[in-house]
């Protein structure tokens, strides 16, 4: 999916404010999912909540307003009750800003750890 930079993303020097990537990458999931026919929404009519238990990011580059900023999303793994997920944001001249991955748990409505359905993971995969 690409994004562009908003003036209210960044700082006082322009600069694209740390903590918007989480934010992009959760865009860039969602998005992930959409185009493979699963989004959230479907998990949670059907009982099942994605929450992340672990986050990690490492920037290589600042983005600035108005870029143009591409985030690429892999599901890395699948095992059990556990999603992770990669990213990788490029500016529009293919420089790599950030990298991350993410880790869910899988919960039900009494937020106790299950396992996908196979009808929702085949979408996934």
């Amino acid at each position: 999916m690409t994004l562009r930079v908003r003036y209210a993303e960044t700082d006082a020097q322009g600069v694209v404010h740390h903590a918007r990537y989480l934010v992009w990458f959760e865009e860039g999931r969602s998005d992930f999912l959409r185009q493979n026919g699963a989004r959230y929404t479907d998990f949670e009519k059907a009982g099942y909540y994605v929450v992340v238990a672990r986050a990690e990011l490492d920037y290589k580059a600042p983005a600035f307003y108005e870029d143009e900023v591409t985030i690429e999303t892999t599901l890395e793994r699948q095992r059990g009750k556990v999603l992770e997920f990669s990213y990788r944001a490029l500016n529009q001249d293919g420089l790599l800003l950030a990298t991350a991955r993410t880790v869910h748990v899988v919960i039900d409505r009494t937020r106790k750890p299950v396992s996908l359905p196979a009808e929702l993971l085949d979408k996934l995969v």
